[in-house]
């Protein structure tokens, strides 16, 4: 029996170590050929009580698949524990019930063996999958180090190759409406399946098949090929590795039109402007939560005991300007992402709109950092604020239908839910004022240390303008400091400013939070961080990353080695900093202008 190399699949923890060599296990027909396994760098801690809470999920997961009424997937998640666990497992559709537990079974072993107490691990065999982190990642659908294992010898002709692709590809655009996201079919002597977890939804599955298709596209003429991913799995074949009456016709989901097409959008609910007006005690000043750019925030209760935020607006009463409101807000209820917080609906009186948002207890980020509860976040509650940002920001960018840039990103539009996840507030809602709307500038002038130098001085829009901001807050998070703080020496109170010439003597580690235990994070880990918030914001558009691709830097570790080049911003005078000083006293007047000229739109 031959070896071969085992791919990794990259986790949220960072890093992986390789894990043990290939070889199949059978117990009855469970499919349980090993294609990819990875253990997280990192050990969690303490280590007792992360094992306990993994055995426990563990435990769950087995139980549900075994009672057979889970359809081969099943979530099991320890939030509360010392030491929190998550943990997801899911077997082929094609795999019957014993076997859906033997395969279940190998990939615990697997996990258990090669990764002790290291804090993720993810086994991907045939027949099943088994996942585990000390954070929740059910709705992650791709993630970098995606592959294709392409086995078995070439077929002759290349009647099947052509086969095989047009095979799996009608498969890719099946599947992300298929009943369960999963379907199998066999034509022109191929065999072929695919899957996707069911919690990353329609959207989800159809991006990481997208991927999916084109790591397999080079397996064929091989006989055997599959693509293996975080949310999905594909596999084609000359030999069937699934029972006859398991296909389905995949013509009935082939139809025509995008996937999250605006034909196919949900329309938020609606509410009674009475029944929101009973719930925030008639707007009152002790139901207040926020007041910002786009309108005060209240905290309602509902009739049936659940708490949201209503956020009310007001609109031109123009038939125009409310037909446009209402088709902006159809879009943004159908935005759903673990790192957004999600708009269920919404409510008109006249010119006074209503939005109601899900209720998020802990509130804002900016309360963490430099508020009232300064100094209670840790280093890794830290870091899965900002790949939880990222992520939204990717979504929101990359993965919706339609291109959606926040323009707004800051620390007090973050808000963090009951496990400290962050979800980002007031995405959309840019695009939902009228043409006229004044106030704006207060909203624009406010946010000015954290604004892209080219959207505040030309009103130049793109998805940069957010990558930008995404920079700034992460050394908010780092530092746990303000991006403009006044209380502070000239040389220190812008932190962009700070943080670059930090770089630039080669000390950016001096940025970091002091409440911050040393013991909780690596020095190197902490820079690089850093170094990847300088990318973002850096002067030239071009030269910053897509969100996606900060995604990517963020759960990689081994990249070639970052150099921004100098940033450039507008701090709360308008003033242009970052520049040369030929060219900050031409480009401040032209900022104050500017600035008052784009208020104005």
């Amino acid at each position: 029996m031959h070896h071969r190399k085992v791919h990794l699949l990259l986790l949220p923890a960072l890093a992986l170590v390789v894990a043990s060599a290939w070889f199949p296990l059978t117990v009855g027909n469970p499919q349980a050929t090993l294609l990819n396994l990875g253990c997280s760098q990192y050990n969690a801690t303490p280590a007792a009580a992360f094992l306990a809470a993994l055995n426990s999920t563990f435990a769950h997961l087995r139980a549900n698949l075994s009672a057979g009424g889970s359809g081969g997937f099943a979530t099991a998640a320890e939030p509360r524990a010392a030491a929190p666990a998550f943990a997801m497992a899911q077997c082929r559709p094609y795999v019957s019930g014993s076997d859906c537990v033997a395969c279940f079974d190998a990939a615990a072993a697997r996990l258990r063996a090669a990764c002790g107490a290291a804090n993720g691990g993810r086994a991907i065999l045939d027949g099943c999958m088994l996942r585990y982190e000390s954070a929740a990642f059910f709705d992650q659908a791709t993630l970098p180090g995606n592959t294709q294992i392409c086995n078995g010898s070439a077929v002759p002709g290349g009647g099947f190759a052509d086969a095989a692709r047009a095979l799996v590809g009608d498969l890719a655009a099946a599947v992300p409406r298929a009943p369960g996201l999963a379907a199998a079919a066999a034509s022109g002597g191929v065999y072929a399946a695919a899957q996707c977890v069911e919690t990353v939804g329609e959207g989800g599955c159809a991006q990481c098949l997208k991927v999916a298709v084109g790591n397999i596209d080079g397996c064929p003429p091989n006989s055997d090929g599959r693509a293996v991913d975080a949310g999905c799995f594909m596999r084609y074949s000359n030999k069937p590795f699934f029972p006859a009456n398991a296909t389905v016709d995949l013509a009935v989901y082939l139809r025509s039109g995008d996937i999250l097409g605006a034909t196919e959008l949900q329309g938020p609910t609606s509410f009674y402007y009475h029944d929101l007006k009973a719930a925030t005690n008639n707007f009152s000043e002790k139901s207040k939560l926020g007041e910002g750019g786009f309108g005060d925030v209240y905290k309602g209760l509902l009739k049936n005991g659940k708490t949201v935020a209503v956020k009310k607006l007001i609109v031109m009463e123009t038939s125009r300007a409310k037909a446009d409101f209402e088709s902006e807000v159809k879009l943004i209820s159908n935005v759903h992402h673990r790192n957004l917080v999600r708009l269920l609906g919404c409510s008109r009186k006249g010119s006074e709109f209503l939005l109601v948002y899900e209720y998020m207890a802990n509130g804002s980020l900016d309360k963490f950092l430099f508020g009232e509860r300064r100094g209670t976040l840790n280093w890794r509650q830290r870091f899965n604020i900002i790949v939880g940002m990222a992520r939204g920001l990717a979504y929101l960018h990359q993965e919706f239908h339609v291109c959606i840039i926040h323009r707004d990103i800051k620390s007090s539009n973050v808000l963090l839910d009951d496990d400290f996840q962050p979800k980002i507030a007031d995405f959309g809602l840019a695009r939902l004022l009228p043409d006229d709307h004044s106030h704006l500038s207060t909203k624009f002038a406010g946010t000015l240390g954290y604004t892209a130098p080219e959207y505040a001085i030309h009103g130049q829009l793109s998805e940069k303008v957010d990558t930008y901001s995404f920079g700034v807050v992460v050394l908010e998070i780092l530092s746990g400091r303000k991006s403009n703080d006044t209380r502070l020496e000239p040389e220190t109170q812008y932190l962009l400013e700070w943080a670059w010439r930090l770089y630039e003597s080669d000390n950016l580690i001096g940025l970091v939070d002091q409440s911050l235990d040393p013991e909780e994070y690596r020095p190197e880990e902490v820079k690089r961080i850093m170094e990847i918030a300088l990318v973002c914001t850096q002067s030239a558009v071009a030269a910053r990353p897509m969100m996606s691709e900060v995604v990517v830097l963020l759960l990689t570790r081994n990249d070639p080695e970052l150099q921004p080049t100098r940033p450039t911003f507008i701090d709360a005078t308008s003033r242009v900093r970052g520049e040369t000083s030929t060219s900050s006293s031409s480009s401040a007047s032209k900022a104050t202008v500017s600035i008052s000229q784009f208020s104005a739109r």
